[in-house]
Parts: structure tokens; sequence; C-alpha cells
């Protein structure tokens, strides 16, 4: 039987089909499946369509949105793009975090709406904000092998003690534009593995006495003493300035180097490259020095505060492979600043001191500041 003959068919045992009482129908709908050969759910679903050339739109499958869309979206945008763009699951532990600040920032919202965003699952965060997104290119690796000193500094064979803040990875980052060629700005990244602190600093050409400089800012800036530094095979690390700095260091942190080609060796410093450094200057140039001290004062007093004490991220709870597949399952997310704060080995004093410097910044403040601050550097810039 055809197309055209099926459904000339169908036409003719359709209105029978739905006048019928239940026996009926059965006897229908079984002749109705041997005839066309149709499985027996989509031959019921042809039977009980009103008509072929019904316009009505088809009712959206599932239960009824329990949101009203409309009047989370506003406030919604506003703490998504003031938070870089966070996904679903983060962005559900950031919202009671900036919620606060937006209703003292732009006005009380309605009990209904300051409900719904709390109670919003991820899953409906990322459906109402799909259409917002945009896919972002990729950049350019300017990592250079440091061949010299392999030999005596040891490749990381072992797990660190992931229990105890303060085991760094370091990475760095090429403001480059499209060219490796000539002189250009570098960021580099510090996190910690246990908490997910980051810090960021900016470096001319990334040389060996400019990079240990911003290491030891960073170092000084960190809440908890620095008890292990991890980076990659790059020249800006493995050379005798840094080599001597943790040698005479007074604490003795461990000093030691990824595999080479191995980026997922110091995967939880590679993840921040977008968004602590990318997602912040972009891929454009940046060819001048004085840029530095600008980028400094961002990373230091704005951006990397704004990153610890209001932005969640997510933390690898367990990890077991299922046949041909890995099932991982994470922690919920927090802050890095809420990591610390829980954390058994922070002191009473450095507790103290984060909160009162967390009571003191408004996300929202800082975002604005930011975006003061990158329209100077990229109009002097150019």
């Amino acid at each position: 039987m055809g197309k055209h003959e099926r459904w000339a068919y169908l036409q003719a045992i359709r209105t029978r089909y739905q006048q019928s009482d239940r026996t009926a129908k059965q006897a229908i709908l079984n002749e109705f499946c041997e005839v066309c050969g149709y499985a027996r759910k989509y031959a019921i679903r042809l039977l009980n369509r009103k008509s072929d050339n019904n316009t009505t739109p088809a009712r959206r499958r599932g239960a009824k949105p329990k949101y009203q869309a409309d009047a989370l979206m506003q406030p919604l945008r506003r703490i998504w793009f003031a938070s870089d763009q966070l996904c679903g699951k983060r962005l559900k532990a950031a919202i009671p975090i900036w919620l606060p600040h937006y209703e003292s920032e732009y006005g009380s919202l309605p009990e209904s709406v300051h409900t719904d965003l709390l109670t919003v699952s991820a899953a409906t965060l990322d459906r109402l904000l799909k259409p917002l997104r945009i896919h972002h290119p990729k950049g350019l690796s300017g990592t250079k092998p440091g061949s010299l000193l392999k030999t005596q500094i040891p490749i990381r064979t072992h797990h660190w003690d992931e229990t105890q803040p303060g085991f760094i990875e370091a990475d760095t980052v090429a403001h480059c534009g499209n060219s490796l060629a000539g002189d250009f700005v570098w960021s580099l990244t510090m996190t910690d593995i246990v908490t997910g602190w980051t810090e960021c600093r900016a470096t001319w050409n990334k040389g060996s006495l400019g990079v240990l400089e911003q290491i030891k800012m960073i170092e000084a800036s960190l809440p908890f003493p620095l008890r292990g530094f991890d980076c990659d095979n790059g020249s800006e690390f493995l050379n005798h300035h840094l080599v001597r700095y943790f040698t005479d260091h007074p604490d003795q942190p461990a000093f030691t180097r990824s595999r080479p080609c191995k980026k997922n060796d110091n995967a939880h410093v590679e993840q921040k490259d977008w968004t602590h450094a990318r997602q912040l200057f972009g891929y454009d140039r940046l060819g001048k020095p004085e840029r530095v001290a600008l980028m400094n004062e961002i990373y230091s007093t704005l951006w990397c505060p704004l990153q610890n004490h209001f932005c969640p991220s997510l933390k690898l709870k367990e990890k077991h492979r299922n046949s041909a597949k890995y099932v991982k399952k994470y922690h919920a997310p927090k802050t890095p600043y809420q990591r610390i704060l829980d954390h058994p080995s922070i002191s009473e004093a450095t507790r103290n001191q984060l909160q009162e410097q967390h009571e003191k910044l408004n996300p929202f403040a800082i975002k604005a500041a930011i975006e003061q601050q990158l329209k100077l550097i990229f109009h002097k810039s150019r």
C-alpha cells in the first residue's frame, strides 16, 4: 500500500474510530496497524488527530511552565552578565550571593520573582539563557620548552596532599592577538587545587625575572601559605631564578613540573585561562608595556576578588569508568571564598580578615569599575 492509499484509508476510518467505544476502537486499531504496518502508538496518534489540515500549533510537551520567564529575565540577565556568563549549575549557586547586592543596586524585586530566582533549577537557567550565549574562538599557545633545568626539576608523578590548601598550579596566557612575534603582555595565572582560589598578574614578555616578581606578589596575597608549585615546561618557569627562589624559600615548597605535552597534568589552572584571563581581556594584542600596571591593578583589586568571592566553581568529587564511559560526580558549587571559610586548617584570624573583606565588596560596583578600566586599557592600547 502506497503513501496516498494509506492516507485515504486513514481518512476513511478516523471519524468512525473516534466515535466508537473501547472494544470497537481496539478492532479498528488492530486492522489499521496490520494493513498499514504502523507501530501501535504511532497509529493511535494518527487516529486521534482531529484533522491533517489543522493549523492550531501543537501543545508543548511536558508539564506547564512553572516560572514567568519575562519577569525573571531582567534580573537574571543582569546577574548572568555581571558574573561573566556562568553555566547553569554555577549560576544557581551564585544567585543567592548576588541577589542582595542586586536589590541594593536596582531596587527590591517582587516577592514572587525573588522566590523564583532562588528556586529555579540549573537546567531552567540554561534554557532561559541559551539564546544569549555566544561561541568564542581559541587563542595561540606561547609555551616554549625550557630544556636547561629539566633534570633538576622533577616531574610530578604522584598526587600532592590535596586536602590542604597551598598546592598551586601555574600557567601563562599570551595576549598576542594573531601573532606571537615581537613583544607583548602575558598573564600569569596561579590556582590552588583544593579551594580553587585563583590569582592573576600581568608581566611584560614573560622574562624570568618579571615572572618571578609576579609570583612573589601573588604569594603575598594568598590567604594560606604556599606548599607546592607545579608548572608546565615553559622557559618562563624552568630557569635558575625560580629554582633558586624555591630552594631558598623558608617554607621549602615543592617545585615540580608537568609532563611535556600533557595539558591535563595542570588541568586546574588550564581551565582558568579562559575564565580568568581570556574572558577579561579577550584575544586582542596588548603590545605596550604601560598596560601592565593597569592590568595588574584590575587583577589584584577588582577581577580576582570578584572571581574568588562571588563566582562559584565546580569541584570533582569522584570519577570512575563504566565500560567505555567516564562517570563524574561533582560537589555542590561553591566560591573559593566559601571553601576557604569551610576548611579546618584555615586560622580564625584569616577567616575574620576574609569576612571583613567580603562585607566591603559589591559585585555590581566591582563590575562597573572593571568596565571603566577596560575602556581605558583598550583605548590607549590602539
